[in-house]
């Protein structure tokens, strides 16, 4: 009786501490107002880290998780190698059913290469959008508004109605006067606070031309996307 009193004691602490941090930190989603003024924003930011040499881009590398998920994206033939752990998958975004699914030293029975194919699908449009987010602030299901700041600063808040694996989520995009992204505040379905703050700052010029992070920070938490590469 006494070790349930204790962990009953310890998470009642953890549910306080939680509920602490969800007050001081949660924050609403921004009101933002559609329009010319908006899409004139996200265009800027488009031509800052030169949209019109990754529609021409043709394979993209970059890895995830501390490496350990990593992806070689044929952009312009539609397919990704997906690998980790053991497995690798040649992932079809069209038609994932289509996706090629192997693992080292074992056969792959129908189940597991479905499961393997929804892994993958599901691990390239969360590890691609911390690549490519900014380049898809014109997706088809987005919707583009323009937030003023305390310090009547210009942002731009972006807002998924479709696409990948979690829409509904939005993305406030923080910009420096040449159009850059610093940083994004997100209110993201996998997140239970909203308004959560990631670096956008850790820019390098590819091959191809375009800008990509390298890293992302969120508060203490480094996100290293590897060897980032863009070529043709």
């Amino acid at each position: 009786m006494k070790i349930i009193k204790i962990i009953a004691s310890i998470i009642g602490v953890l549910a306080l501490v939680f509920g602490v941090l969800f007050l001081i930190y949660n924050k609403p989603i921004p009101k933002g107002i559609k329009g010319d003024e908006a899409d004139a924003l996200a265009n800027k930011m488009l031509e800052a880290i030169n949209y019109n040499a990754y529609q021409k881009t043709h394979f993209l590398e970059w890895s995830f998780n501390g490496g350990k998920h990593t992806y070689k994206w044929n952009k312009k033939n539609g397919t990704v190698l997906v690998k980790w752990d053991s497995y690798t998958v040649d992932l079809n975004l069209s038609d994932t059913a289509l996706s090629i699914v192997t693992k080292e030293n074992a056969e792959v029975s129908a189940k597991e290469a479905r499961e393997a194919r929804n892994t993958a699908w599901n691990y390239f449009n969360n590890d691609s959008f911390w690549l490519v987010a900014p380049f898809k602030v014109f997706d088809k299901g987005t919707e583009r508004k323009v937030v003023t700041l305390d310090n009547e600063d210009k942002a731009l808040l972006i807002s998924y109605s479709q696409g990948g694996s979690t829409p509904g989520d939005s993305y406030l995009w923080k910009l420096n006067s040449k159009g850059f992204p610093e940083s994004y505040k997100m209110w993201v379905n996998i997140l239970p606070i909203g308004g959560v703050e990631a670096s956008w700052d850790s820019w390098k010029k590819m091959e191809s031309g375009i800008f990509l992070p390298t890293s992302h920070k969120i508060g203490p938490i480094k996100l290293d996307m590897g060897t980032v590469k863009a070529y043709n």
